[in-house]
């Protein structure tokens, strides 16, 4: 026997199942139109192409993402599987990195375009492993872009690099 007093949140929905609420199905509708609507912007903003996009998107059929896309810019019902959503987000943290990493958004869309040394591109542009149709080629890029904003990997942009270090002089302590 369980003896201990349920949570508020339990309490409130009830006990906590397996299956994780925000992969509910009901969440999911909640959230594909608006997901892919911003996605097909931050799609045009990169200038991927169709070919791109289904790759991105984990190569649905064409008629299935044409379907997804009419659905989405008339606000309409549908829901997008978790792999999807999850691609997607990849891409928002990408984008979002991105304009933190660039001050100029053209910027960071020439990073993504141009090759790279790091050892994860390999020479190759970014938005390569972007593009390969792999959930993991978008996660690894959105891990790079987190820890170079996080200080790791990358060489400080153009703002930066003219940066000179405060000394002790300088820090007033209150």
């Amino acid at each position: 026997m369980n003896n201990r007093e349920p949570t508020r949140a339990e309490t409130v929905r009830g006990p906590q199942r397996l299956d994780n609420s925000r992969f509910a199905p009901a969440n999911r509708r909640r959230l594909s139109a608006p997901a892919l609507r911003t996605f097909l912007a931050i799609a045009d903003l990169w200038g991927l192409t169709e070919e791109q996009r289904l790759l991105v998107l984990g190569y649905p059929s064409p008629s299935t993402y044409y379907n997804w896309c009419k659905h989405a810019r008339e606000h309409g019902a549908f829901v997008l599987d978790v792999d999807v959503l999850t691609r997607i987000s990849a891409v928002f943290g990408i984008h979002k990195a991105l304009g933190i990493l660039f001050p100029q958004g053209r910027l960071g869309v020439d990073w993504l375009r141009s090759p790279h040394n790091e050892v994860v591109f390999g020479g190759h542009p970014p938005l390569d492993l972007i593009t390969n149709g792999s959930q993991d080629g978008l996660l690894s890029v959105r891990r790079f872009l987190e820890g170079a904003h996080g200080g790791l990997y990358m060489q400080p942009n153009t703002i930066d690099e003219a940066f000179t270090p405060y000394d002790d002089t300088e820090i007033a302590l209150r």
